[in-house]
């Protein structure tokens, strides 16, 4: 499937890059379902993600602008034990792109922001318990766009490296991430330029 869908946005491609002045929009969705059968039970791990963008760009390789994430985690097991996470990030991002050709350019998206994460769980051995926690966000992206038609194109990235902070309300703890996913992480998004 995801060759075939490269191989149709090849067919279709026509000249038209970004130009200085345009305004860039683009995003992603993820969805991810697994089920578990154990012999004492089942588990569902459901996740569903967005992820906008929107910049100007200021320079023929310069674009600037904001950019959200908004994701859901659910985790249940036939115990009725239920546990499920919401994140939040909302920042800028500045991204530098070189064209190699009419059909192909390359870019690098650096994000900053803040971001949220609030995680409950509920069992019946258990009182509902909830932390809330706050931080903030920085990501390398690197990807490259491939031009559908007119400024639309795909958005194909392999991963990038990210430094993630949270520090939970009520003297919770600390959480510090380093994310090296370089090769090990796939992702397709969708953007146009006006």
């Amino acid at each position: 499937m995801k060759k075939m869908l490269l191989v149709l946005a090849l067919a279709v491609c026509s000249y038209a890059n970004a130009q200085k002045g345009s305004v860039l929009v683009m995003g992603s969705i993820e969805y991810n379902s697994q089920k578990t059968s154990y012999p004492l039970g089942d588990n569902t791990r459901d996740y569903f993600g967005f992820l906008p963008k929107v910049g100007y760009q200021f320079h023929e390789n310069w674009t600037a602008g904001l950019e959200a994430n908004i994701g859901t985690f659910k985790n249940q097991d036939e115990n009725v034990t239920l546990q499920k996470t919401t994140n939040f990030s909302a920042g800028g991002f500045i991204r530098y792109s070189k064209p190699l050709n009419e059909t192909f350019s390359f870019y690098t998206d650096l994000g900053l922001g803040f971001q949220s994460r609030k995680e409950t769980v509920n069992s019946p051995s258990f009182p509902l318990d909830e932390e809330k926690g706050d931080g903030m966000y920085v990501n390398v992206t690197p990807a490259i766009f491939i031009n559908v038609h007119k400024g639309f194109g795909l958005n194909f990235n392999i991963g990038g490296l990210g430094y993630n902070t949270l520090s939970y309300d009520n003297n919770g703890r600390d959480v510090k991430t380093l994310n090296f996913t370089l090769g090990r992480a796939f992702s397709i998004g969708v953007s146009k330029n006006f």
